[in-house]
């Protein structure tokens, strides 16, 4: 597993990587108020968790709740109030792009550019909080 870089102070918890499955649950701000919804495809949430935050358009994702299929109680892995995060798993945080950031989260805390400076970022398809390989420059002939 990859080592975690955050320098956005945004806090983390550390739910998700003690579970193999379970279930999600969704609150997200629509035009007529709040929605709950759970998670159909749980299996493949847990499998790729930057797709927890990028199923919804910008600024609808508010809160994502994780049901361990041993358990009873929903824990927030992800919690968002207006333009700030105010708490990311760290699976999600580990597996979430630059790219998702920049066309979902560019008005909140997520986006930073020291962020990506820090992990060695280029391109959309970076990390945005792990370590990226440096690309090697070709030499001009």
């Amino acid at each position: 597993m990859s080592k975690l870089i955050n320098i956005t102070e945004i806090p983390t918890i550390d739910v998700m990587s003690n579970y193999q499955e379970g279930k999600f649950r969704f609150i997200t701000k629509t035009r007529l108020g709040m929605t709950c919804s759970d998670a159909r495809d749980n299996e493949r949430l847990m499998k790729y968790p930057e797709t927890i935050l990028n199923g919804y358009k910008k600024g609808a994702l508010q809160t994502v709740q994780f049901q361990p299929h041993e358990g009873g109680h929903w824990l927030t892995v992800f919690s968002r109030t207006g333009k700030k995060v105010n708490l990311i798993d760290e699976q999600i945080m580990r597996h979430i792009k630059v790219g998702t950031i920049n066309q979902l989260f560019y008005n909140t805390n997520l986006y930073n550019w020291k962020q990506y400076k820090e992990v060695n970022s280029s391109t959309w398809e970076s990390w945005a909080f792990q370590m990226n390989e440096p690309k090697e420059e070709k030499e001009v002939a």
